[in-house]
């Protein structure tokens, strides 16, 4: 009960609480079907492409509500904004989704929920504006694990498709998930009041027309120009976006179509997987805390670049060597996303948060949008081939992140 993310959890009060406490709602089913959604499409007639097709076309989508997310969040307010399109955004997907037929269908999943990318930036801002800077590390460590739970579910899943099939098992946690997620929505709202910064931007821009708070854009945009550490923020976020969509899209397809895994049996390594996570999060992170945050995410993008090597050269049922992979890179994602997240904030002017923070996600979806299309068509070349394209991204963003610890003029504490 003494361990530090432990006395962090116990701590919270107010929104960053019902944040933390609620995301669990949203966390477990997200995860429950996040593993099998490309196999599922596969499943039901899509090729390798039109499944990266349709994560492009979601991409595209997210940037013009992305573009709109700092503008609407300030408008309506962070708790507002967040329940209508959380809702919108997730609620209405998971039923089309568990409804799906064919192409069409997940298209129309992927635009509406696109609509989330507003609510990144608006949950974002509920959860760190009142929230002191020092416990910003332990907060997104505890959502991160609020998700990781549910990978201890994820062996009754692969019990499940083992038994009732993969499609209807799919279906039904499509349904599940609607009902969670929702339920998590109005709670968290119930619980979440308006942050001193959003009740001040809602006062300011009350009287203004939504188009002339986009028009205000312009002056922001200079603000990122000129200032060189939120330019290093976006080129990671961008890596790290290209890498996240790679793998959680084509992950799957590679382990049931090329090392031939039953689709049963894959849920054992999101299991494994999280519990790694779980590990690092308790029993290194909090000897992390003196270090520099942009340190442990060298290590991480390192660690996630000999992931992917194992992955590609892993032999067909290689259940070890797959996971090897898949602990490498439970070990290697907490080390670069909790420090990230936290660089992310302190980057970015407080007053200007919301929109900075738009701006920066739409940076990261048009520099991520191509690339659901490119990987697919590299799967269908070689279903190993949009892993070296991570490899590719994952080095460049160890080099890139050494280089600025290396020229950084102070440290950023991942425990201060």
């Amino acid at each position: 009960m003494n361990h530090p993310l432990v006395v962090t959890l116990r701590s919270l009060r107010g929104n960053v609480r019902a944040c933390v406490y609620t995301e669990p709602l949203w966390g477990i089913p997200y995860n429950l079907f996040a593993p099998f959604a490309s196999i599922y499409m596969v499943a039901l007639g899509l090729s390798d492409a039109r499944v990266g097709l349709v994560a492009s076309i979601g991409l595209a989508c997210q940037t013009f509500w992305t573009l709109l997310s700092g503008a609407i969040t300030d408008k309506w307010g962070r708790k507002r904004t967040t329940l209508i399109f959380d809702i919108i955004a997730w609620t209405i997907p998971c039923l089309i989704w568990a409804l799906a037929r064919d192409f069409s269908w997940f298209v129309a999943g992927a635009i509406i929920n696109s609509v989330g990318r507003i609510t990144i930036n608006s949950w974002q801002l509920l959860l760190v504006e009142d929230t002191a800077p020092h416990l910003l590390v332990d907060v997104y460590t505890w959502v991160y694990i609020s998700g990781l739970v549910a990978a201890f579910f994820s062996p009754l899943t692969g019990m499940l498709i083992g038994r009732f099939s993969l499609v209807p098992t799919m279906r039904a946690i499509y349904l599940l998930a609607c009902a969670l997620m929702s339920a998590k929505f109005i709670l968290m709202n119930r619980f979440v009041a308006e942050t001193r910064q959003g009740v001040v931007r809602m006062r300011e821009t009350a009287s203004q027309p939504l188009w002339h708070v986009l028009r205000e854009y312009r002056g922001v945009l200079g603000e990122i120009r000129c200032a060189p550490r939120t330019r290093f923020v976006a080129a990671l976020l961008v890596i790290v976006g290209i890498g996240a969509m790679v793998q959680s899209t084509f992950w799957s397809i590679l382990v049931t179509e090329k090392l031939l895994i039953p689709a049963q049996h894959m849920a054992l390594y999101p299991f494994a997987r999280s519990l790694t996570i779980l590990c690092f999060f308790f029993l290194v992170m909090p000897r992390l805390r003196h270090l520099d945050v942009r340190t442990p995410m060298v290590f991480g993008f390192v660690g996630l670049a000999l992931s992917q090597m194992l992955l590609i050269s892993a032999p067909a049922r290689s259940y070890a060597l797959l996971l090897l992979a898949t602990a490498l890179e439970g070990v290697s994602v907490p080390a670069l996303s909790a420090p990230l997240d936290k660089l992310v904030m302190v980057s970015v002017e407080a007053r200007e948060r919301a929109r900075i923070m738009a701006i920066l996600y739409v940076l990261v979806i048009v520099g991520t949008t191509p690339f659901g299309w490119i990987a697919g068509r590299l799967s269908e070349i070689n279903r190993g081939l949009p892993f070296v394209l991570n490899i590719a991204l994952y080095a460049a963003g160890a080099l890139l992140t050494y280089r600025a610890t290396r020229a950084a003029p102070e440290p950023i504490r991942v425990g201060a």
